[in-house]
Parts: C-alpha cells; structure tokens; sequence
C-alpha cells in the first residue's frame, strides 16, 4: 500500500512548487475533486522504487472569529487525517510567524508524524535563520529549495524511511485465477446498494476483511465458477471508528483501491449526471493502466429525455474512456447485473492477453501497407517490428527508425488496428516507440 504524505502550512510558502516537485511534473494532479476536497489535490510520487501518494492542501489564514481547528476542518484536517506522514512546510525568508506555531499546535494534537522543511532555502542549510523554526518542536527543521530541487530527496528519505524500500519486500502472492475488483465513484450513486445486492444474490461470501487503517473492506465470493475480490470504496466503517473530521468519501482509499485492482468499476448516477469528481476518477484510472467497465446505476429512475442527455454527456465529458464498456443499470431492482459480470470478466481478460512477436509485427506492417505514417521533416517514420512490453494494461513496443515523427493521430490508428484483433475491450492499450540508434550520428562528415 503506498504510504500518504500530506504537506500542510500556510499561504505562499511554496507547498505547491514542493508537490509539483516531488510528483516530477507541472501538472501533476490527478484528483481534484470539486466540492469533496476543497482546495487538495492528489498526485503520484516516487523515489526510486518507493512510490507514494502525496496531498497538496490549500493555504489558510485563520482569524480570530473561527479559530485554527475550525478553519482548518475546511480542506487540512481531512488531508491529515488520510495521510500517513506530514510535511509541515514553512519560509525561512518570511521567518516564524503566528500562524506557524497554530499549525505546528495543530499536528501536535493530531498525533502524526511530521517533518518540518524550511523552504527557500537555497544555499542556507547552516544558516543561523534555521535555528528559530526549532521553537516549533517538530524536531529538526529539514532545509530544502522547491523551486531549485534541493533537500527534496533527503526530506523524502527521511518521510519514506519507517516505511522501508518496496523493491526489497516481497509483493504479496497473487491469487491465481482471482479478478480483483474496485467499485468507484461519488458519494450516493449506490455503491452500498450495488455491493449488497451482489452479497445478498450470491451468498457465497467466504469473509469480509477490514484492511487499513482507512477501512477499505475487501469481500472474497464465487460466481459462476469465478471466484472474485471486491474492493469497497464505498466508506464503510465500523461503528466507533468513525472520525467526524473525515468525509464519508475518502480520496485516498479510492485512489489505493484502483491500483490494487484487476478492474476498475465505474459507477454513475444517472440521476445527476456526470460530474467532475466522476472525470477526474476516470482520468487517474486511465493514468494507472486499470481496466475499467462503466456503470450508470438508477437508469430505471429517468425518462427518455434524460437518458439522451446523459448519454451525450458521458460521450463529452468520457470521451477518453471509449474502449470502456457501458452498462445500464438498477441496483436496487437487480437490473442489468448479468451483462455487467460478463464485461467484467472480459475487461479483465483483455487487460491480460498475450500478444506474440509474429502476430504483433504482421499487424503493424499490414497497417503500414494499408495507410503510411507522414513523412517528418525529410524522412518518413519506418516501423520494422513490434513485440509486446506488459500486461494489464496491454503494451506494445515498436521497434524502427525515425519513430519520433509519428504523430498522435497515427497511433491512435495503430492502437485501434491492435484492438480490433484482439478484441481488446475495456482496457487501456499503450504503444511506445523506440528508434534505432543512427551508428553514423557521432561521427563527423
């Protein structure tokens, strides 16, 4: 399970450049759920082998008519609550201020661990101006550049350490022929109601396993002959472990659930539409590769109207999910739940096919014959051979020369050539191209 880093502090102190920094990328969110996070964005880290989820909250500036607990309870509190470690960034250009020791006052009570890194520090890791943020207690202040990359590995080192090096742990044993379901999507589209009528038709439940802190639920049955393990995403808790500051809908175990599942199941409510929360759940499902089918749950519950709207809205707003299967349904009247199996297990099957060298390369070529790629700048892109580099999602690695010129649009031709033999349904498809080297680039005329 990826360890949660939540960067906390106030405004203009560089929490932003630190995220955007420590996922790599300028835009690096991947979840900005509207109305739900308020002012939080989600991003995958990694270093070296570790990877890590990391939060980016909002900056706050409490005043005295709501008080640093109230106003942190906007968009803080939840990101605290998620994460496993705290990095409590401060500015050592603007020195400790007020709003510094209510924050540091803050983590205390919320017992976390947390690293304190004095930002804009370029060139002063022994400058006496570090000295005052030991006021704070929060032990030895970590001084780091965001803006210039410095210090950001050590701090993440020490942020990362309890939890060890992924590369030296044994993954756990997959469970041979278990499809390992995750059932997403917003609060109320019926995610509760979807699981128990599945639960309820099958009465093969072997157990129900809380699982982390957050309480993710895991749900081993059999249908069929296939034996399957639901991830639940729906905010479950057992009674007197609820935290009243934590949203029902928890973005951190959504986004844990997805990369530990086969396939994603997508619900949406047909009553409100696609949402931005839905996009962006889509979206990070597509950046982690997960097969994924999608459900639009209460279609009993709108008229014909509605149901022309909606469809024209999931081809908007969805439009990158289109090798995503679509299934209408009503989980409270066990609607449509057969079919929804089915594409389950094909999605499944699809993100798991074996693809050979003779047949992948006899596919490129046949789709060159059939429409070349266009000539860049002087040459033309010749694609020689293809085999395949993964499963789940599906990759496949395209060997040839002058490969930088083929366009977006070309490979969105070869992927669909790829996809329609082998009936590719419901899982991304990733193509990468590598070009020979030229063994006459470095030497002179």
């Amino acid at each position: 399970m990826k360890p949660v880093i939540a960067l906390v502090g106030r405004p203009n102190v560089g929490k932003s450049t630190l995220f955007n920094r420590m996922t790599k990328s300028r835009d690096a969110i991947v979840a900005d759920f509207a109305g739900l996070t308020r002012d939080r964005h989600y991003g995958d880290g990694r270093l070296g082998n570790r990877e890590f989820i990391v939060i980016d909250t909002g900056g706050f500036e409490p005043d005295s008519s709501t008080g640093i607990v109230k106003e942190m309870a906007k968009q803080t509190r939840q990101a605290v609550a998620e994460a496993d470690a705290v990095v409590f960034v401060v500015d050592v250009r603007t020195g400790l201020s007020g709003q510094d020791q209510d924050i540091a006052r803050y983590l205390r009570q919320a017992n976390k661990r947390t690293f304190l890194a004095v930002n804009k520090a370029e060139g002063m890791s022994d400058s006496p101006l570090l000295a005052e943020f030991h006021e704070l207690g929060m032990g030895e202040p970590h001084p780091i550049s965001a803006a210039h990359g410095q210090g950001i590995r050590s701090l993440l080192e020490a942020v990362l350490d309890p939890f060890g090096p992924e590369s030296d742990e044994e993954p756990p044993p997959e469970e041979e022929g278990v499809i390992r379901i995750a059932v997403a999507g917003r609060p109320n589209v019926g995610k509760s109601t979807l699981i128990n009528t599945w639960l309820g038709e099958e009465r093969l439940v072997a157990f129900d396993m809380p699982g982390t802190t957050r309480d993710a639920i895991s749900v081993d049955f059999e249908r069929h002959g296939q034996k399957f393990k639901l991830i639940d995403t729906a905010g479950l808790r057992r009674k007197g472990k609820v935290f009243e500051a934590i949203e029902k809908f928890s973005v951190v175990k959504t986004l844990q659930a997805i990369g530990d599942a086969h396939v994603v199941l997508l619900l949406i409510d047909a009553t409100q539409g696609v949402s931005d929360q839905d996009a962006h759940i889509a979206g990070y499902v597509l950046d982690s590769g997960r097969a994924v089918v999608v459900a639009i749950n209460k279609w009993d519950a709108i008229d014909s109207y509605q149901r022309e709207q909606l469809e024209r809205s999931i081809e908007h707003r969805l439009a990158f999910l289109k090798f995503a299967p679509l299934h209408r349904i009503s989980a409270l009247k066990r609607q449509g739940l057969g079919p929804l199996w089915n594409a389950m297990a094909d999605a499944y099957a699809s993100a798991f096919k074996k693809m050979t060298t003779p047949v992948l390369t006899r596919l490129i070529q046949e789709a060159v014959d059939h429409q070349q790629p266009k000539k860049h700048g002087l040459s033309r892109p010749k694609l020689r051979y293809a085999h395949q580099g993964g499963m789940n999602p599906p990759i496949v690695v395209i060997h040839g020369t002058a490969l930088d010129g083929v366009t977006d649009v070309y490979k969105r031709y070869l992927e669909g050539r790829i996809r329609a033999h082998y009936k590719l349904v419901g899982t991304p498809l990733r193509i990468e191209l590598r070009s020979a080297k030229n063994p006459f680039a470095d030497k002179d005329a």
